[in-house]
């Protein structure tokens, strides 16, 4: 099946294991709270018991150098895709508004990004993350 839209997370590829999982994690919250429209209906098992909705498309995970995720931020900017970010700051947050405070200290046009993720047109994600590679 092919989408209009296309999701793209970009991880620092220099974190521990468990800091790419977690800003992953925070970034797919992001584009699902910011693209509603694009969740799916909630799943049921054969027993009919309810869970929770997913995306309803696929999430393309990519590990990407200082370099190739600023370049992302900007390209994301300057096209206007949905972006939710994280900056190194938050692994010593504790809870949602020390997050915001955190970014909100950075630099605005250079953060200290260690996740990026970008969700629109599918040309313009493909543009914003050329130089990505996904994630082994």
């Amino acid at each position: 099946m092919q989408f209009e839209t296309k999701v793209a997370i970009l991880v620092l590829e220099d974190l521990a294991v468990w800091q790419k999982l977690n800003v992953t994690a925070f970034l797919a919250t992001g584009i699902a709270a910011a693209a509603p429209e694009a969740m799916g209906k909630p799943y049921e098992d054969a027993a009919g018991r309810q869970h929770a909705r997913l995306l309803g498309q696929p999430m393309l995970i990519f590990a990407a150098g200082g370099e190739v995720l600023r370049r992302a931020w900007r390209q994301g900017i300057e096209r206007g895709l949905t972006r939710a970010v994280y900056v190194r700051a938050m692994f010593g947050t504790g809870h949602d508004a020390a997050n915001r405070a955190a970014f909100l200290a950075e630099p605005a046009e250079a953060p200290d990004l260690v996740g990026l993720a970008l969700r629109g047109p599918r040309r313009e994600v493909d543009k914003a993350t050329k130089g990505a590679s996904l994630h082994p």
